[in-house]
């Protein structure tokens, strides 16, 4: 595995987390800190928070460059987390479950890639995720699947997610 294909995870990962802040934002912009699971949604936006961080360092450490689409990400972020929490808790939790399956079978995939090549990226990558896991468990306990139409949402989600992926990837 060259350094191009490295910087392009980073690149990938880190657009991902911030994806993920922006998510949890906006359902915690139309939620409140009241609302059922919100001190759930709160503490898995401040661990993605941390997870942005770490990245944002590699980048900076690392000279790799971001992705050209971060503003989207941003505005699509916040705008699927206030569309799933206007739809209801269990809805915000299936866009968890959703996001997160996605990110664990991705990161599960990067590991494969990386075998024993970059030490520091694959043992970031296998921490957050442990957590991505740990959030999705989560949402699925607090009632994703109870979720208006969940099949559709999760598997729509999920879509737009390896979408985004394979976009942050080339651009």
């Amino acid at each position: 595995m060259d350094k191009t294909q490295r910087d392009t995870m980073i690149r990938v990962d880190q657009a991902g987390e911030y994806g993920a802040t922006r998510i949890y934002a906006g359902q915690l912009a139309v939620m409140g800190d009241r609302a059922p699971h919100a001190a759930d949604i709160l503490h898995m936006a401040q661990q993605e928070e941390a997870h942005r961080a770490r990245f944002d360092a590699m980048i900076v450490a690392r000279g790799v460059r971001p992705t050209l689409l971060q503003p989207l990400w941003s505005a699509a972020g916040f705008a699927l987390g206030a569309a799933t929490a206007l739809i209801g808790p269990e809805a915000a939790m299936a866009c968890t479950a959703a996001i997160e399956t996605e990110i664990e079978r991705h990161y599960t995939q990067q590991l494969d890639e990386l075998g024993d090549h970059d030490a520091e990226l694959a043992d970031t990558i296998r921490e957050f995720r442990d957590d991505e896991r740990e959030h999705r468990d989560a949402a699925l306990a607090a009632g994703a699947e109870r979720a208006p139409a969940y099949p559709l949402l999760f598997h729509a989600i999920r879509f737009g997610c390896r979408a985004a992926i394979r976009l942050s990837a080339k651009l």
